[in-house]
């Protein structure tokens, strides 16, 4: 029994691991919840947020703990821990409780071997991190992978900012699946320094990936606003999934996730509440072997 008091058996067949493709136009938490335990090996989320109101609040966490007085799903205990209390611009606090519940999913439905990738901007993710080392576990942090592009306004009177970071956690640091070998090369910034062999192959990338975003006027763009480039996406499930590995989306926006996902040969489920993502999504991947699910 999880902590919303549904049997896993109970669940609804919104999905299984023999059917076709998957888009679920509904709340990810709501669809999520109808999906089995360990089900995937890559789930990715690049989660939206912008309210603007400033409050003061003290913030909590939940976090797992043999000591914890709390009981949730699989008889895991937990704790809740609380923060310090101060005035904070609201976009955060409100991202904090939105982030947590998903999260929980997320380590969920990793399968033994999965890996979990969050995506945000500079703005967030030491709020994440905290919230993942206590949900994931410390030993379970992969990597801190920034994503460096050069395009839009240039700020005067800071360091222009122009970089996302995307946070990867394993569900289990002794068995995650990471397959280097099929990983895209890039160039190496000083050729002349290896051997013309080296050169040819090019180099494994680092945690720093240089990538241009989607060009407004190439032929990749969707014109849905916050599109991820196709060349992220397949990095990712090239490196972290296997052929025929089930992939899950929280936040599908623009369908990029599914797109690098059935170019690479594996199985995708995304999931967006809006009807224009879906609606895109549809226009991007077709109805061939992909089903489209609206929830109410």
């Amino acid at each position: 029994m999880d902590e919303s008091g549904v049997t896993q058996q109970s669940r609804p067949a919104l999905w299984t691991p023999d059917g076709p493709d998957l888009v679920v136009h509904a709340d990810n938490l709501a669809a999520t919840a109808l999906l089995p335990d360990e089900s995937f090996r890559i789930v990715y989320l690049d989660p939206p947020f912008n309210t603007g109101r400033v409050q003061r609040r003290q913030a909590t966490t939940t976090v797992r703990s043999s000591e914890g007085s709390r009981i949730g799903f699989k008889g895991a205990s937990y704790e809740t821990l609380k923060g310090i209390t101060h005035s904070y611009d609201d976009r955060f606090g409100d991202y904090w409780d939105f982030l947590e519940p998903r999260l929980i999913e997320a380590w969920r439905l990793l399968d033994a071997q999965g890996t979990l990738y969050l995506h945000l901007d500079y703005r967030e993710v030491h709020y994440a991190k905290v919230l993942l080392d206590g949900l994931f576990g410390r030993e379970s942090f992969l990597n801190e992978i920034i994503w460096a592009y050069d395009y839009g306004a240039r700020a005067t009177r800071r360091w222009p900012a122009k970089h996302d970071t995307i946070l990867v956690y394993v569900k289990d640091p002794a068995r995650y699946w990471f397959d280097s070998a099929e990983v895209d090369r890039e160039p190496y910034m000083a050729p002349g320094l290896v051997t013309p062999e080296k050169a040819a192959r090019g180099k494994l990338p680092t945690d720093v990936w240089w990538h241009t975003i989607v060009s407004p006027t190439g032929r990749e763009k969707t014109g849905y606003a916050t599109q991820k480039p196709l060349g992220i996406l397949r990095r990712i499930i090239a490196a972290s999934s296997a052929p025929g590995d089930w992939v899950l989306d929280f936040f599908a926006g623009s369908g990029t996730t599914g797109a690098a996902a059935r170019a690479l040969g594996r199985r995708f489920v995304l999931v967006d509440e809006s009807e224009q993502a879906v609606a895109v999504i549809r226009d991007r991947l077709g109805t061939d072997g992909t089903s489209f699910t609206v929830l109410r």
